[in-house]
């Protein structure tokens, strides 16, 4: 990984609280919650069929569609920089 980019990974978990305690940084970014890229600068669509409760996710029932959102800082990152 560039260093870059693992310097902005490292400032990105200095300035949160994760609930999950950085599992997903533990294990190396290879587990990662399902999660779309649509091209909003601050969400992805959440993907997972059964998401854990996660204060990151929002719940928008526009057009009666019921889509969730991932607002989670580092899972935008990497989702963006890394394509995860």
């Amino acid at each position: 990984m560039k260093e870059n980019i693992s310097k902005r990974i490292r400032e990105i978990i200095g300035e949160m609280d994760c609930p999950k305690h950085f599992k997903c940084a533990k294990l190396g970014f290879e587990y990662l919650c399902k999660a779309r890229d649509f091209g909003d600068e601050h969400h992805l669509e959440c993907l997972e069929d059964l998401f854990p409760a996660c204060k990151f996710v929002i719940y928008s029932d526009s057009c009666g569609k019921g889509t969730r959102f991932c607002r989670c800082p580092l899972r935008v990152y990497l989702a963006r920089e890394l394509g995860k």
